[in-house]
C-alpha cells in the first residue's frame, strides 16, 4: 500500500494547482461555469482524459492520479461539469464506448452520471431496435452543462434490432429472456435531443449547479452490461472520486483560516496566539491528516485491490464527507464577522462542503454500509448502486 504521492503525481498536482491559480481561483467560482477554462483544462492538461484508457485517446492513468486532480479542482471550487464528467468516465471504464470515451478524452464532450448509479423512476422500452426512456431524475449534477447523461437500468431491453418490444423499469427484473442476475446495463441519452427537458434547480452550492431532467420518450443508446458487481464498483469509484474533491475543499479551508489567524489582530494579539483558536486549528489539522490517509488508501484500493474497494469507499464517504463539512464550517466561524459576508469566499467553501456531503447520501448511510461490510467480512452492494441502506437506529 502506498499512501505517499509519487514524484509524477506531485508534478501533476503542481501543474493543476498552478493552472487553476491563474485561470480559475476560488474568487472566480461565484461567476459560474466558464467553458473557456474547461476547454483549457482539457486542452493544456488533458484532465478529462486522465482516467480514459489509452486506446481511446486518454492518459490511461489510475484512480490515484484522478484523485490528485480532483483534490486540486476541489480546493479551487472549480465550477462546471468536470466532476460530473469524471463520474461518467469512471462508469464508461466498466462499459466502454469508443465514441463517448474518445469525446471525453479530447475534451469536446461533457457528460454526467445519474445518481444513484441505478436510479429509481425510469422506464425503458425497446421499440424498433432502439430504446426510449421515460421518467424524471430529480437531481442531476451539472445537468445543464453536460452533453450526455449516463444511467444504469436493471434489465433494460437491449437494442438488438429485432423490433420485439420489451419494457424495463427501475424496479423490474430485466428484459424478456434475461435473468435478474445479469444485472444493470448502462445507457446514454443525448441531453440536447428530443424528449429531454432540463429544469435548473436552486441549490445551496452557488459554484456548481444541479438540474431536474425529465425524459419523455427520449432515445437512448445501450452501451453495455455492467452487471450487479460492475454497478456496485462504479458506485464505489464515484464515492472515492467525490472524497478526493472533499479532501481538496477541506485542505483549502484549513489553509485559508491558518493564514488569516496569522494576520488578524484582536486586543493587540494575533488570533492564532489564543489557546482556543490554536486547539481548534489543531483539531482541524488532525481531520485533514486522517482524511488524506483515507482518500489515499481508497484510491490505492481502486487501482490495486478491488476486493478492498467497497470497504475503502464506504469509509471515505463515512469520514471525509463529514470532516470536510466540519472544517469548512469551523473555518467560516473562526473568520468572525467577515466570514459571514457575501463578498468573502468562506461561505462558498461551506456550501460546497455541505452539497458534497449529501450528494451520495448522508454520512449515516455510508457508516451503516461500512458496518454491514465489516460484519459480513466481504464486499456488499451499495445504496448508490441501487439497493436501500439500513436505517440508522
Amino acid at each position: 500500500m502506498r499512501l505517499v504521492l509519487t514524484p509524477e503525481q506531485r508534478e501533476l498536482r503542481e501543474a493543476v494547482r498552478s493552472f487553476l491559480a491563474a485561470a480559475a481561483p476560488p474568487a472566480k467560482a461565484r461567476d459560474g461555469y466558464d467553458p473557456a477554462v474547461h476547454a483549457r483544462l482539457n486542452g493544456e492538461l488533458g484532465l478529462s482524459g486522465l482516467i480514459v484508457p489509452e486506446e481511446y485517446g486518454g492518459a490511461g492513468a489510475g484512480m490515484a492520479e484522478l484523485a490528485v486532480a480532483l483534490e486540486e479542482t476541489g480546493a479551487a471550487l472549480l465550477p462546471g461539469p468536470f466532476l460530473a464528467t469524471a463520474f461518467a468516465a469512471l462508469a464508461l471504464t466498466r462499459a466502454p464506448d469508443k465514441e463517448l470515451l474518445t469525446g471525453v478524452a479530447e475534451g469536446r464532450l461533457t457528460a454526467t452520471l445519474a445518481l444513484p448509479v441505478v436510479p429509481d423512476g425510469l422506464t425503458a422500452r425497446a421499440e424498433g431496435g432502439g430504446v426510449t426512456l421515460r421518467g424524471t431524475l430529480p437531481q442531476v449534477l451539472s445537468g445543464a452543462e453536460a452533453d450526455v447523461l449516463l444511467a444504469a437500468l436493471p434489465g433494460a431491453p437491449a437494442a438488438d434490432g429485432s423490433g420485439a418490444p420489451g419494457e424495463s423499469s427501475g424496479g423490474g427484473s430485466g428484459a424478456p429472456g434475461e435473468s435478474a442476475a445479469d444485472g444493470p446495463v448502462l445507457v446514454a441519452v443525448d441531453l440536447g435531443g428530443p424528449g429531454v427537458t432540463r429544469v435548473p434547480l436552486e441549490t445551496l452550492d452557488l459554484t456548481r449547479g444541479q438540474t431536474r431532467v425529465e425524459l419523455d420518450g427520449a432515445p437512448a443508446r445501450v452501451l453495455g452490461r455492467l452487471g450487479a458487481e460492475g454497478a456496485a464498483a462504479v458506485a464505489d469509484l464515484v464515492a472515492v472520486a467525490l472524497a478526493a474533491e472533499q479532501l481538496g475543499v477541506l485542505r483549502a479551508s484549513l489553509d485559508a483560516i491558518v493564514a488569516y489567524a496569522k494576520i488578524r489582530v484582536t486586543f493587540g494579539r494575533f488570533i492564532g496566539s489564543y489557546q482556543g483558536v490554536k486547539h481548534k486549528l489543531a483539531d482541524m489539522h488532525c481531520k485533514l491528516e486522517q482524511a488524506e490517509s483515507v482518500v489515499r488508501h481508497a484510491a490505492w484500493a481502486a487501482d490495486e485491490d478491488p476486493a478492498e474497494l467497497p470497504h475503502a469507499a464506504a469509509l471515505a464517504q463515512a469520514y471525509v464527507g463529514r470532516a470536510c463539512f466540519e472544517v469548512a464550517r469551523d473555518h467560516l466561524l473562526l473568520h468572525g464577522g467577515v466570514g459571514f459576508t457575501w463578498e468573502h469566499d468562506a461561505h462558498l467553501f461551506y456550501k460546497r462542503a455541505k452539497a458534497d456531503e449529501v450528494l451520495l447520501g448522508p454520512p449515516r448511510v455510508h457508516r451503516a454500509r461500512l458496518a454491514a461490510l465489516m460484519e459480513a467480512g466481504e464486499p456488499a452492494s451499495t445504496e448508490a448502486a441501487g439497493e436501500p441502506a439500513p436505517r440508522e437506529a
